[in-house]
């Protein structure tokens, strides 16, 4: 009620308050019955929206169980030896085990200085380091070797890394480190780096040690002609191969086989390279099919880095016989090949040959890989191009850099295991393209090979299926709340706190008799029951087959209450033996395409998940409703206001009247007072 009626000097003997609180009191029935419906539709809208986020968690689930990523696909590794090697398997990876053993890990270069003083200032000037293919280089301005190894740290981010060691109280020492392993990824000191380097005994440079394979093409050799080339194809011969300025030129059907020397053999790291291309020439084949006798025509000429070398006449003709069938040009890549002890000969590894931005191809023989070659063929089978190639040179590849550790911690070398027996190099410890879809991590040195298990992953498909069910149950729960009136439905809820209980109590009954709700909990326990023939062999066709339905626990098939509505119990013995022999059938039975489009159609997810999107979308059934209850809301917000108004008004007009009232009473009583005192007044003086 508002203030009431106050007159200065005046009680409120006439109780004319309580009069118009009476009077109001009745005007005030309207209103109140709006606020209680404002309440109404306000608890309502809550409901549904707790409504909504029940089937928005479990549709979040369904739709896990049959996604792309759903948890029957998920694989499981195990290592027998996890010290020294561990494995991820993507969820295409295909189940099984396989054997690898590690020879060593990968490492990355690690040179410890000697002794340098505390004091000591790095001067001025520009500091290169290269690792693989990344470099850092910055210019120093000189000062302190931790103000130096701050800024290398601060530019060497994911390539390399410094910091000072503190050896005695006068003297420390320099730790610069690779970041990246794998021998191709050495430390390369450049510029005044390399100054620095020496400075602190960190590095000796040695001179270049590259050297030509052989002095001159007298120690160079005619290969062997292979076995499947045509009849009266001239054979391959060295006598056309020449040399000139450092560049080698060979004909069509000429190469040569270069010996290998057994110093180069000797070589802690022995590489042999080269670089070589071939150009198109005028094939020789159509002029060997016009006669038995054949001049070979002008053998043209070939530049290579901006040299041109021309072929000699030659000397003599071929006298040949005509083949039973004419002779059809030739076309092989294959030029680069390995002669072993016994006489047999293997094709250079493409690992080995790399294509330039030039064009040109580099090729890099590690001897390493070839402990039994003595020779290194060079074959042009083909009747229509040249090759060109510089002359052979041999290297030590530990000594490329041009600078040796003093104080190697570690040198940086490549991760090498066996895989089933095949022996396999990589520059990284992570490796992922040895086995499809299976990362390798390499540790350590395994002291026994040792045994990689991919499995499917049970677990993690236990666990969804459960959250699946108990999510299941809270929707199913909620319905009933809201459709029916025992207060047993929301006490035999024992997993609510005492708080949540009495929430859910509130709500109980609030839609009762409510058709999409009813309806709606129908549709979920028909799609639950329901069996999903996926497949002619399937086995597996509906939930209660894996251990969940509504008495998975067997209890007796007597009146159960709870049971009647519709909750799912998990039967954790047979889930765990179905999910360990039937995974790709429970698979299917929650989503499966059944007519090949790669689009799921079918299954318990995704009848659920079609369900639970039309409640739950964008103006589907749950938003309807509450745009129906705002709607509500907004009028008698309106009326409430527009009565609060009224009643306003109504007030004041009643406290007007009876303060005018009581007034013109007081008004009155005083007039009666001052009759009444004059009377006696006169009364008095009478006597």
């Amino acid at each position: 009620m508002a203030d009431g009626i106050s007159i200065p000097g005046v009680t409120d003997k006439y109780k004319t308050n309580d009069l118009v609180e009476a009077l109001m009191e009745t005007e005030r029935i309207p209103l109140k019955r709006e606020q209680n419906q404002l309440e109404v539709y306000q608890s309502q809208q809550n409901a549904w929206r707790d409504v909504n986020q029940r089937m928005s968690s479990l549709r979040e689930s369904v739709k896990s169980l049959y996604s792309f990523e759903n948890p029957f696909n998920n694989k499981l590794t195990t290592s027998s030896d996890e010290v020294a090697i561990t494995a991820d398997a993507n969820r295409s990876a295909d189940c099984g085990s396989f054997k690898i053993e590690v020879i060593q890990p990968a490492t990355a270069d690690r040179f410890l200085s000697g002794n340098i003083d505390r004091n000591m200032r790095v001067e001025s000037g520009l500091y290169t380091f290269t690792v693989g293919d990344k470099t850092v280089s910055f210019n120093w301005k000189g000062g302190k070797l931790t103000d130096f190894v701050s800024a290398l740290n601060k530019r060497g981010t994911n390539v390399i890394k410094a910091s000072v060691i503190g050896v005695t109280s006068k003297e420390k020492a320099l730790l610069i480190e690779s970041l990246k392993t794998g021998k191709g990824n050495s430390i390369i000191f450049k510029d005044k780096a390399l100054e620095l380097a020496k400075q602190i005994d960190m590095v000796t440079e040695f001179e270049d040690n590259t050297s030509s394979i052989a002095k001159d093409m007298s120690e160079f050799r005619t290969p062997s002609t292979l076995q499947d080339e045509q009849q009266n194809m001239p054979p391959i011969t060295k006598a056309g191969v020449k040399s000139e300025g450092g560049i080698i030129s060979i004909p069509p059907r000429g190469g040569i086989e270069i010996p290998i020397p057994q110093d180069v053999k000797d070589l802690p790291d022995g590489k042999i390279e080269f670089e070589m291309d071939s150009q198109i020439t005028d094939d020789i084949t159509e002029e060997l099919n016009l006669g038995s006798t054949l001049e070979m025509a002008n053998p043209g000429h070939i530049e290579y880095k901006g040299v041109t070398v021309y072929n000699e006449e030659n000397e003599t003709t071929l006298s040949i016989e005509l083949a039973d069938s004419p002779l059809v040009p030739i076309e092989d890549d294959r030029f680069v090949f390995i002669k072993n002890e016994d006489g047999s000969e293997e094709e250079v590894s493409p690992d080995h040959i790399v294509q330039g931005d030039d064009g040109k191809t580099r090729v890099i023989i590690p001897l390493s890989e070839y402990p039994d070659a003595v020779a290194v063929i060079i074959r042009n089978s083909n009747t229509g191009k040249t090759l060109a190639m510089s002359m052979p040179e041999t290297y030590d590849a530990e000594k490329t850099s041009g600078t040796s550790p003093n104080h190697p911690i570690v040198i940086a070398d490549d991760a090498i295991i066996k895989y089933e027996g095949i022996t396999i190099t990589r520059p990284t410890n992570d490796i992922d393209d040895v086995v499809p879809d299976v990362t390798l991590h390499v540790h350590e040195k395994t002291e026994r090979t040792a045994t990689i298990n991919i499995k499917e992953d049970k677990e993690s498909a236990k666990d969804a299926l459960i959250t699946f069910v108990g999510k299941y149950n809270q929707v199913i729960a909620e319905m009933n709340i809201l459709t029916t009136n025992k207060p047993e439905v929301v006490s035999e809820l024992d997993y609510l706190s005492d708080d949540e209980q009495e929430k859910e109590m509130a709500k109980l009954g609030m839609f009762q008799g409510d058709f999409t709700l009813n309806n709606g909990k129908s549709q979920f326990q028909k799609i639950i029951s329901s069996s999903y023939n996926y497949g002619f062999d399937a086995d597996i066709t509906m939930l209660n087959q894996i251990g969940i339905s509504t008495n998975a626990s067997g209890r007796s098939a007597g009146y159960n209450a709870a049971q009647l509505r519709g909750y799912l119990e998990i039967d954790e013995k047979k889930l765990d033996s179905q999910l360990e022999e039937n995974m790709s059938q429970i698979k299917d039975l929650f989503g499966f395409d059944t007519d090949g489009d790669l689009i799921i159609d079918s299954g318990v997810a995704y009848e659920l998940d079609k369900q639970l999107t039309a409640w739950t979308q964008t103006g589907g059934i749950i938003a309807t409703k509450n745009s129906t209850l705002k709607n509500n809301i907004d009028r008698t917000n309106s009326k409430i206001t527009k009565l609060e108004s009224q009643l306003d008004t109504k007030e004041a007009e009643l406290k007007s009247k009876y303060s005018t009232m009581e007034s013109t009473l007081n008004s009155l009583d005083r007039q009666q007072s001052t009759i009444t005192n004059w009377a006696d007044s006169m009364t008095k003086s009478r006597k």
